[in-house]
């Protein structure tokens, strides 16, 4: 199968015949198979499927939050093939960020301090600062010291990606950045991610089901009976 590729340039995301299977009631259940995807620096790329179709589950993989069953993902140069969690969180670390449906905020720790977690724990040297310059960003410089269940879901998701752009991902992943929010909020939320996206040089990589969404990223891939196509 040809690679899901728009040039030539060293890819930031490879995947070559990525599968995966897992053991079901009736026997094994096959939910991805052969998959070929590139991806180069500072493209926008779009997953789209339906429900079940295995999306999230490609997400994972490709981010290394799942190991595969068959094939291999190079993401940031490096091979995942054979690596055990604490590897895999070590490449995850060094360059990717995410977005997902449900926020996934720490409930005891304010805006700021969700936004502050991952740049502690990396060692970034001006965290504070950093923080607070994404917060302002993401249009929510006065709500630093709110708890998330002091926030609307929009503004929720709002923390979540100013958190996602924190340590300056080179790729960031977004597995339905829109599902929990309505109409407005997510439109709102779409343009911020896509402001950010360009504003920081980050490749971008989504999955969702909403083809409006979709429709904003320089490619559109659609996964069919467990393989990805290329959409016109």
């Amino acid at each position: 199968m040809t690679s899901l590729s728009s040039s030539s340039a060293t890819p930031i995301l490879r995947a070559r015949q990525l599968g995966k299977r897992v053991n079901a009631r009736s026997g094994t259940l096959t939910i991805l198979s052969g998959v070929e995807l590139v991806v180069n620096p500072g493209e926008s790329v779009a997953i789209l499927g339906a429900s079940g179709s295995g999306k999230s589950t490609l997400l994972g993989l490709l981010a290394g939050l799942d190991t595969e069953s068959d094939g291999e993902v190079e993401l940031n140069g490096i091979s995942l093939k054979g690596l055990n969690e604490d590897q895999r969180a070590e490449v995850r670390a060094d360059g990717v960020g995410f977005v997902f449906q449900s926020f996934q905020l720490l409930p005891a720790l304010t805006a700021l301090e969700n936004v502050l977690l991952p740049l502690e724990l990396s060692g970034y040297g001006a965290a504070q600062s950093q923080a607070s310059r994404l917060l302002q960003a993401v249009g929510l410089s006065g709500r630093e010291d709110h708890y998330p269940r002091q926030l609307s879901g929009g503004e929720q998701q709002r923390v979540a990606i100013a958190r996602a752009f924190a340590s300056q991902p080179k790729i960031l992943f977004a597995d339905e950045p829109t599902g929990n929010l309505d109409s407005h909020t997510g439109e709102a939320i779409i343009q911020l991610l896509f402001d950010l996206n360009r504003r920081e040089h980050t490749t971008l990589v989504l999955v969702t089901h909403d083809a409006q969404l979709a429709a904003r990223c320089q490619r559109r891939l659609q996964l069919v009976s467990g393989q990805l196509e290329t959409l016109a």
